[in-house]
C-alpha cells in the first residue's frame, strides 16, 4: 500500500493531527515528518524532512501543513522531486492533481475548516493526472543548469 506522508510546523499541528486521523481510518499508511507538538517550531525543518522523501522514494505524495500553507509550500518546492501546492479548496486540489500531477497539498490551517481540509485531502488522493499537454509542462519543471538555458 502506498505511504503518504505528513508534515507541519506548530500552526499546522493539530490540522495536521486532524488529517492523519481521518487517513488512519480509511486505511491509508502514513509517515509523519513532524512537528509533534503546538509548540513553536520552524516549518522549514519539516518542510525539508518531507521532501526528502519524495527525492529518495520513501513516500510518493503527501501533505503539509502550516498557519498560511505558504512557508511550508515555498520550502517543500525547493526539492527537485516535489510539486506541492497550495490549496484552499477542492477545485484547486483537483486541478493540481489533473494538471500538475501535484504530489504535495500545501494545507492553510489557520483558513480552512477541518471539513474543507478532509474533502480537500479527499479529492487530492483520488484524481488522476490528466497527461497529455500537461506532461510536457510538468518535464520543465526541474531547475536546469545554465548552461542548458
Amino acid at each position: 500500500m502506498e505511504i503518504i506522508g505528513l508534515a507541519s510546523d506548530h500552526a499546522g499541528y493539530e490540522l495536521k493531527c486532524v488529517i492523519k486521523k481521518h487517513l488512519e481510518k480509511r486505511g491509508y499508511v502514513l509517515k509523519d515528518y513532524g512537528s509533534d507538538s503546538s509548540v513553536s517550531s520552524d516549518y522549514p525543518d519539516f518542510a525539508h524532512l518531507i521532501g526528502y522523501g519524495i527525492d529518495n522514494d520513501e513516500i510518493k505524495r503527501g501533505f503539509v501543513f502550516c498557519g498560511s500553507g505558504n512557508g511550508i509550500n515555498m520550502t517543500v518546492n525547493k526539492h527537485q522531486a516535489v510539486r506541492s501546492a497550495l490549496c484552499w479548496n477542492t477545485e484547486i486540489a483537483a486541478l493540481a492533481r489533473h494538471h500538475n500531477n501535484a504530489n504535495i497539498c500545501s494545507l492553510p490551517a489557520r483558513f480552512i475548516t477541518e471539513d474543507e481540509a478532509k474533502n480537500i485531502v479527499d479529492v487530492f488522493l483520488n484524481e488522476p493526472f490528466d497527461g497529455g499537454r500537461h506532461l510536457k509542462r510538468i518535464e520543465k519543471i526541474p531547475l536546469l543548469p545554465k548552461s542548458d538555458l
